[in-house]
């Protein structure tokens, strides 16, 4: 991979992760429920979620699953599923003042595994992030050059850019729970997150590959 490609990439990547998607919602709520630090085992479930599509798309399963309607089908169900349930757990959330990380106590041991296993469902489930993997990283990739160093490269890059992306986010979620102490703001900004997790769910229950 020479290096204007690799920047070529590299710009596409920061296009990639900057955009709105199930991933940012799901690190803005977490920063906004847990503060930066906690939310930080979110970005790293996102990663591991990331990683797997990469694999997946790397080591040829994503070829079947582009070429399988039924079983395109079947992971986009099982994301669009439990995007809505996120959508309806927050929408059913208490609406609790939020407090600022210094604030809270020290509960929830299970919170960071929740949040890990939230994120990594949350990208491994999206077969769009596999499709894409799929039909846009083969363009950077040099056929006639070792693929095995091309791929580390890609994967890098990929979980460099959106790991600083997603600590921004995160960081924007922090910013606004300092803002958010009344119960009435708390109850819309669950109102308002969780419809954005169901409406996301259902435009991926919905969406269709190109022919």
């Amino acid at each position: 991979m020479t290096f204007d490609t690799w920047l070529a990439f590299f710009v596409a990547a920061w296009v990639i992760c900057l955009s709105p998607g199930p991933g940012v919602l799901s690190t803005v709520t977490a920063g906004l429920r847990y503060g930066f630090r906690k939310a930080l085992w979110n970005i790293a479930g996102l990663q591991a979620g990331a990683i797997f599509t990469l694999v997946v798309a790397g080591v040829g399963l994503g070829a079947v699953l582009a070429a399988s309607p039924v079983a395109f089908t079947v992971i986009k169900l099982l994301g669009a599923l439990y995007l809505i349930y996120l959508g309806v757990q927050q929408l059913r959330s208490e609406a609790a003042p939020i407090t600022a990380p210094e604030d809270a106590p020290v509960q929830q041991t299970g919170v960071p595994r929740a949040l890990f296993l939230r994120g990594l469902l949350v990208n491994a489930t999206n077969p769009k992030g596999i499709l894409f993997n799929l039909s846009v990283l083969p363009q950077f990739i040099n056929p006639h050059a070792p693929q095995v160093a091309q791929y580390a490269t890609v994967v890098v890059t990929m979980l460099f850019t959106d790991v600083c992306s997603m600590c921004g986010y995160t960081a924007l979620g922090v910013k606004a729970l300092r803002l958010m102490r009344n119960p009435e703001a708390v109850r819309w900004i669950n109102r308002g997150f969780g419809s954005l997790f169901i409406i996301a769910g259902i435009a991926l229950a919905l969406f269709t590959r190109a022919a």
